[in-house]
């Protein structure tokens, strides 16, 4: 009796430490000592929202220059989206006057933003930057870095692989019952959807290094709960790609689970 009210008493007491170790990283990062803090000049209020209006004003002129751009060639941009089923013998149509042209605008859209979001990303760090601490700023490259890799590697492992099986189950499945004749307006719907879903996905692993940066989770509590990562990968997959099909949800969650355990092992690498 005496050495289970012992046992009690210390995992009692161990689980008040940790808890004391996670409020005080907590605390630390969002009240860092002075000796942290950077010598950059303070500024007021008005300062700051004059600041925010500008660089706003900068990324809205980049995004719409970007997309001026990507209209005067939306037409081979979209011959290149088209490819994944154009050799298969699949055919576009416009069921509406104009639907093509509003087509070229959403796919212009698309791109625009895709071709402008450095710049976008450049203005947010530079505006919260003099709010960072030191050892925050080293760590603001690598993750920032890391964030653009994935997301266009994301949008080309969408490209490549997601939206070809997904598309040739569609075209195979319809194979000797219906002619595949597809609205141009619904199939950039799908392909643009599942190429921006697939992009943001891949950003788990940067989710998983400012979560552990910060100290809320551990690697050690990231691989503790695998199993309940695996259904929520497979569920995510379900839910971010427009498709019904099991294959491209497969396709998928497969890479959302290594990217979360390849993000687990950074985090591990880093010490928090």
């Amino acid at each position: 009796l005496d050495s289970n009210v012992s046992c009690t008493v210390e995992n009692d007491s161990f689980e008040g430490v940790t808890q004391e170790e996670d409020q005080s990283s907590l605390y630390n990062f969002l009240y860092p000592s002075k000796e942290l803090l950077p010598d950059d000049k303070e500024m007021s209020i008005f300062d700051h929202l004059e600041e925010l209006r500008a660089r706003i004003f900068i990324s809205v002129l980049a995004v719409g220059a970007s997309i001026i751009g990507c209209f005067a060639f939306s037409k081979d941009i979209i011959k290149i989206l088209e490819a994944p089923v154009s050799v298969q013998g699949v055919r576009f149509l416009q069921l509406s006057p104009g639907e093509f042209f509003f087509t070229t605008l959403k796919v212009s859209g698309y791109c625009g933003l895709l071709i402008g979001s450095p710049i976008i990303l450049y203005e947010i760090i530079a505006f919260v930057l003099p709010g960072l601490t030191k050892d925050e700023r080293k760590f603001l490259g690598p993750i920032v870095l890391g964030s653009s890799v994935l997301f266009y590697l994301g949008i080309l492992f969408s490209y490549t692989v997601l939206a070809p099986a997904a598309l040739n189950f569609f075209v195979n499945y319809a194979e000797g019952a219906v002619e595949s004749i597809w609205s141009i307006d619904q199939y950039f719907e799908f392909v643009l959807v599942l190429l921006f879903s697939t992009g943001l996905s891949f950003q788990v692993p940067v989710i998983q290094l400012l979560l552990g940066q910060v100290g809320l989770v551990s690697s050690e509590q990231m691989l503790s709960i695998w199993r309940y990562v695996v259904v929520g990968a497979v569920v995510a997959a379900a839910v971010l790609t427009p498709s019904t099909d099991p294959l491209t949800q497969m396709l998928l969650a497969g890479p959302l689970l290594g990217l979360y355990l390849g993000g687990a092992w950074m985090v591990r690498l880093t010490g928090r």
